[in-house]
């Protein structure tokens, strides 16, 4: 099930952690946990909740990453439940498709240009029962430049941002 994030939601979502003047879309913070943040806003007739977190590590530490996010986002409507992505702030190499790692099960992406997300829904919600349970989690991606990065991000605080986001948009 291919589901996109719209480029107003990504450029909310960048909004959220940079500090990007407030004409953008302005997200309502629904509360901050550990490591992870949910957030709501409305966009058209409908309503998004998500969580979203920062990688603790980025490596090589020898290249510039950019802003780089991991989301996992709700619609009121259901057009997406507990879908989760990657943002990166640089093209995404789309033969070599990011992996999201948490112990050692992987589960592969798809790339849209700076983004990643998973195809099958039955995926989707097998990575986030590991994130849930996880400490924390490794997406190894490639940029259009041919280099090779990976992302650590830690789990602490996930499950309650994903219960308040998912409430949130209840």
């Amino acid at each position: 099930m291919m589901k996109l994030l719209s480029s107003t939601f990504a450029l909310t979502a960048l909004a959220v952690m940079t500090a990007v003047p407030a004409y953008a879309a302005e997200p309502k913070l629904e509360g901050t946990f550990g490591d992870w943040s949910a957030y709501s806003r409305a966009e058209g007739g409908d309503k998004i909740c998500y969580v979203i977190s920062e990688p603790k590590k980025k490596t090589p530490s020898s290249v510039k990453h950019g802003d780089i996010f991991f989301m996992v986002s709700n619609w009121k409507s259901g057009q997406a439940s507990e879908q989760p992505s990657l943002m990166t702030g640089y093209p995404l190499k789309i033969s070599s498709p990011p992996t999201a790692m948490v112990g050692s099960a992987r589960t592969r992406m798809y790339v849209s240009q700076n983004e990643a997300f998973i195809k099958d829904a039955g995926d989707e919600r097998q990575l986030v029962k590991r994130m849930r349970a996880g400490a924390n989690m490794r997406v190894s991606a490639m940029s259009t430049r041919g280099t090779s990065v990976s992302y650590d991000f830690s789990l602490k605080g996930v499950t309650a941002a994903l219960n308040k986001a998912k409430s949130s948009c209840s």
